[in-house]
């Protein structure tokens, strides 16, 4: 009935340990109600599983739905993208592949691009954008001053624009939003200097070459995006979303990407 399956990684270690001394911490204390598995452990209870996991991990689940996989979930969460039972008990870290009809098939994928284009519209008024004079494609690509493979996809601008690639930018520090002084991070600071610059487009190909950045405090999406970046399966930079919400991790060079725009 259902097709065969590989799980990339199960039950694996979450790679933020205070979430585990959290739960463990906490685990004497988990209520009766959620501590009891589902009552019908072939049903998924949303309610239940969000808070089951909010309570054992501190996650906080923005979104839960069924997969292909009998009694497995896929979590949309603060920290990202993971898998769990119907009723909690276990915790699943990695990708579910389905290997039917001779191709593999990240199962996720569908329900992630959806996310990834809804939530894109929300930035859309927020992005720092290239623009190409004769636009083909679109691509939104999470970025980071400090990436060297962001600074040569830059660099490459006016050739993608040739090609009739549109970028619009958005901020992903890959040293996060804190440093572990608990203070705001160098790669944050200097991403919202750009973000916050009169003309950020301009500031933004000065970081990228180096030639500094003036410092700017203002209200800026960069820790949202970041954020929003988390939860859609960014976990580096560069990182390339299609106009179909697929993602491509990593440098595309302007031939290579425009073939990809087309066959997409």
């Amino acid at each position: 009935m259902f097709k065969k399956l590989i799980i990339g990684a199960v039950f694996s270690a979450l790679s933020l340990p205070l979430l585990l001394s959290n739960a463990h911490a906490e685990q004497a204390n988990v209520p009766v109600t959620l501590a009891k598995p589902a009552s019908d452990p072939t049903a998924l209870d949303v309610d239940l599983l969000k808070a089951k996991i909010n309570r054992s991990l501190g996650l906080k689940v923005v979104k839960a739905e069924a997969t292909a996989v009998p009694g497995i979930a896929l979590l949309i969460t603060d920290q990202g993208m993971f898998y769990a039972s119907y009723d909690g008990e276990f915790f699943i870290q990695g990708k579910v592949y389905s290997l039917g009809n001779a191709t593999v098939t990240d199962i996720a994928e569908k329900s992630l691009a959806k996310i990834r284009l809804e939530g894109l519209k929300t930035f859309e008024d927020d992005m720092i954008v290239y623009k190409a004079k004769d636009e083909k494609y679109v691509v939104s690509v999470f970025t980071d001053i400090t990436c060297g493979y962001c600074r040569k996809m830059h660099e490459q601008m006016a050739d993608y624009n040739a090609r009739g690639i549109t970028f619009r930018y958005l901020a992903y520090p890959r040293s996060g939003i804190k440093d572990r002084s608990g203070e705001l991070s160098q790669g944050f600071k200097d991403l919202r200097s750009v973000w916050c610059s009169d003309d950020s487009a301009q500031a933004l190909t000065k970081a990228k070459s180096g030639s500094g950045i003036a410092y700017r405090i203002c209200e800026s999406p960069v820790e949202a995006q970041f954020n929003f970046g988390r939860q859609i399966g960014v976990n580096g930079t560069p990182a390339i979303i299609l106009s179909n919400g697929m993602m491509i991790p990593g440098y595309q060079p302007p031939a290579q990407l425009e073939e990809l725009l087309k066959n997409s």
